[in-house]
């Protein structure tokens, strides 16, 4: 198997881990609530405190990668998210739960920027996109499979085997590191922004807090928006800090990429409509159609199957059509596939269902990978390794919008129906993320139309062509030639 593949399952492997320990606990709070002899509601900060240090944490590992060498920062991080993961499964108390999440988080917010940083560095950049196509993956697969390994795990074994299940893709991932990860150091590290770090964090953790609880309604409500309002407070100054600074924490003038904004902007307003799915979806089946939790995972689990479904041909489906097309059309096919859910009633037969989520994971899973792909289509080598620590934070905020979006949609068709939950108050919240995933389409219009041709492999006419920040026109782009390390 070639180099560049098995850095890209490495990284998989990692992306894998992060996003099915996001969502597996949900399925298990009641049962280890049962076992500390707690209710499940007073568990509900062991998984916002994971989540709270993945955002957090993760702007810094662009700098820690740069400053002790990315194969190194990534293998003592996987060992830090397996040991805790290990905790977590002997904790005696919710206490030591909690603790042994919030170190999970920081393991998790150092492993998967700082992998994807090693894949960018290590891939050309004609091989980019089959690469992003195995790291796409888990990032859909890990939502969707999480509800359905947690429920089959906590009613045939434990819930304490929802968190040693990493233990052997941990030991996987450290050792394939070991052998096939070269190790990558700056020469030259600017010193670590200590305030910005300090803003971004109390922004980041105050926007996902605040999401989150409004999201479940944990906590009272004023609370949840005096949270946010304190993170976007702190995302205002941070960002005056951003522009007054050399070297910030994440670099705002990242964005004069057009493609690196279009990733940025654009794959944000899509998250957020594909971030409310995992919750809406397994909440139809078992509320609205009265389902299992395995029995509602096992036909969510088509949308994830989707995304195998579409690995192979991204490459060529890229190459055709280039980023600018795909990204804008496929967009709009995402939301209609979202929106489609609405139909969805307890009489539709299985395999109707099954086909919508398995034709929408094929269109998200291609433009996952166009997104992710696209962001390092023209950042110089300095930028990467900010670029990757940026990403992996407007990616959290964005899915965790994206919840919340959809629990107060839902909340605000009950309360307008007065009545219980059932399948009628989904439709408006189905068709209203759909939507937003769609106009999202509108953010990269304004790509030029050869965008990413050296990733995609498209060959493209000079005539015409304004750069990638809207300059004078450069030369023909060979679509076969050029890496990151030129």
């Amino acid at each position: 198997m070639p180099r560049q593949r098995l850095i890209a399952l490495i990284v998989a492997c990692a992306l894998f881990m992060q996003n099915l320990d996001s969502t597996v606990l949900g399925t298990a709070l009641p049962a280890i609530g049962n076992s500390f002899g707690v209710h499940p509601l007073n568990l509900h900060l062991a998984m916002t405190a994971y989540l709270l240090s993945l955002a957090v944490f993760m702007p810094i590992s662009g700098w820690m990668a740069d400053r002790f060498g990315a194969r190194r920062v990534f293998c003592y991080a996987v060992c830090l998210f397996t040991f805790s993961s290990i905790a977590c499964g002997l904790a005696p108390n919710v206490g030591t739960l909690i603790a042994a999440r919030v170190l999970q988080g920081i393991g998790g917010a150092m492993m998967v920027p700082v992998a994807r940083l090693v894949l960018v560095k290590n891939v050309p950049k004609a091989e980019l996109v089959g690469a992003m196509a195995w790291v796409t993956m888990p990032a859909l697969v890990g939502p969707v499979v999480g509800p359905l390994v947690g429920g089959f795990l906590v009613t045939y074994a434990s819930w304490h085997w929802i968190f040693w299940i990493n233990v052997p893709f941990g030991l996987i991932a450290i050792t394939m590191a070991l052998t096939f990860i070269p190790e990558m150091r700056e020469q030259s590290v600017p010193p670590l922004d200590i305030g910005g770090f300090l803003l971004s964090g109390i922004a980041v953790a105050g926007l996902v807090f605040g999401l989150e609880n409004i999201g479940d309604g944990a906590m009272p409500l004023h609370l949840s928006l005096a949270s946010a309002a304190i993170g976007a407070i702190m995302l205002g100054a941070y960002i005056y800090h951003a522009l007054h600074r050399e070297n910030p924490i994440i670099n705002l003038r990242l964005l004069r990429y057009s493609t690196f904004r279009a990733s940025i902007l654009g794959g944000s307003l899509f998250r957020i409509g594909v971030g409310a799915l995992p919750f809406l979806l397994p909440l139809l089946m078992q509320v609205g159609f009265g389902k299992s939790a395995l029995e509602s995972g096992a036909v969510t689990f088509a949308a994830a199957a989707g995304a195998l479904v579409m690995k192979a041909g991204v490459g060529r489906v890229l190459s055709e059509w280039g980023f600018r097309n795909v990204l804008i059309w496929n967009a709009w096919a995402c939301g209609i596939s979202m929106a489609a859910c609405a139909l969805f009633t307890p009489s539709t037969p299985y395999w109707v269902m099954v086909a919508v989520l398995l034709v929408g994971g094929v269109f998200r899973s291609l433009q996952f990978t166009a997104l992710n792909t696209i962001a390092f289509a023209d950042l110089p080598q300095r930028a990467l390794s900010n670029a990757t620590g940026f990403i992996s934070m407007a990616q959290q905020l964005s899915l965790s919008l994206g919840i919340a979006l959809g629990a107060a949609l839902l909340q605000l068709a009950v309360l307008y129906t007065g009545g219980p939950v059932t399948t009628e108050e989904f439709i408006p919240a189905f068709v209203a993320v759909g939507m937003i995933s769609a106009l999202s389409a509108l953010t990269f219009m304004r790509l030029h139309q050869d965008a990413g041709a050296e990733i995609s492999g498209r060959v493209v006419e000079a005539a015409g062509h304004a750069g990638a920040m809207g300059g004078t026109a450069p030369p023909p782009v060979s679509p076969r030639k050029g890496t990151l390390h030129e």
